[in-house]
């Protein structure tokens, strides 16, 4: 039995040049370089080593084919949870738009919400939306939610 003849390409690296590339894309100078910016510069010089494709193919047989450049590691973060216990601790606030029978005319409904039993302690219907709205629909919940039940800070 024969064994089978594999074929050798004429123009592949030899180990010696392997090595040489790799060393050089490896380098402090090229080891955040994509190999399109390896070639370019060295072709700059008047070096040619390999093709861009070898390069890739001889990172990608090191387990090197990946992102580079240095990468910043974000830290993680704790993300802010609101919590109520109870009722009026923690009140929140939307403006949402409604369309009226006259195009392109809108009323705007203010809600705030008790987030704890998600009753809607106040409201305000309006042709416009406004921050001097906003504030006066929240002061006011506040100044009649705080004769109700305990006292309610409208600054917080």
């Amino acid at each position: 039995m024969t064994t089978p003849c594999v074929r050798v390409p004429p123009l592949k690296l030899s180990e010696a040049e392997q090595t040489a590339v790799l060393d050089e894309l490896m380098s402090p100078r090229f080891v955040d370089r994509a190999p399109h910016q390896v070639y370019a510069t060295l072709l700059d010089e008047g070096r040619y080593l390999c093709s861009i494709r070898t390069m890739y193919r001889l990172l990608e047989k090191q387990h090197a084919v990946r992102e580079r450049r240095a990468q910043r590691v974000h830290p993680v973060y704790a993300r802010p949870e609101l919590m109520a216990s109870a009722p009026n601790q923690l009140w929140s606030w939307d403006i949402t738009k409604l369309r009226t029978t006259v195009k392109w005319s809108y009323l705007y409904l203010y809600v705030v919400l008790d987030v704890y039993s998600r009753y809607i302690v106040g409201w305000l219907l309006s042709t416009r939306e406004s921050a001097q709205l906003a504030r006066e629909l929240v002061e006011q919940t506040a100044l009649r939610e705080s004769g109700t039940q305990g006292t309610i800070d409208p600054a917080r």
